[in-house]
């Protein structure tokens, strides 16, 4: 595999391995590449609790079990009362 870096990339990955923390580029494009795994794992995770949540709010409206609020004042009541 080849792959090609901006220049300013290039230099990250070279001050990288220059600080001790890396034997050589690819270690540190292999942490980079987990690191990107892991935050695609948690957005899809993040994602997936979200639309959970949606389903739940939208059958809870569906079911009857809201309250409409109008404007601020109801709105700093509502608050109040938590």
């Amino acid at each position: 595999m080849h792959v090609s870096l901006t220049v300013t990339l290039e230099e990250f990955v070279k001050a990288k391995v220059e600080s001790g923390l890396y034997n050589n580029a690819s270690e540190v494009v292999r942490e980079a590449l987990r690191l990107m795994r892991e935050h695609d794992e948690v957005r899809r995770l993040k994602l997936e609790r979200l639309r959970e949540t949606l389903a739940k709010g939208a059958a809870d409206i569906a079911a009857g079990r809201s309250v409409t609020i109008d404007g601020d004042d109801e709105l700093s009541a509502f608050f109040a009362r938590l």
